[in-house]
């Protein structure tokens, strides 16, 4: 049997941050982060606040974003050191 070890699971935690290249993803289609917004249905501020590692986002906003331009969500997303 496997022991749970909540103190492990937060070192992880700790240990990792998520970046992400949605600014040079969003320059590469020349969208703003407005259209951007739009086009995922949230506010501009939300995109603002990913962009600036400030919002941890769903899974399903991190497909649709990905969607967005047109690849996978670890090339948009991704863990960090």
């Amino acid at each position: 049997m496997v022991e749970f070890c909540p103190f492990k699971i937060l070192s992880i935690y700790f240990l990792f941050s998520m970046k992400n290249n949605l600014k040079v993803e969003r320059a590469k289609k020349n969208l703003t982060q407005v259209e951007l917004a739009k086009r995922v249905k949230v506010s501009r501020q939300t995109i603002n606040a990913i962009e600036l590692g400030k919002y941890n986002l769903s899974t399903i906003l991190a497909l649709k974003i990905a969607s967005v331009f047109e690849t996978e969500v670890n090339h948009v997303f991704f863990l960090e050191e």
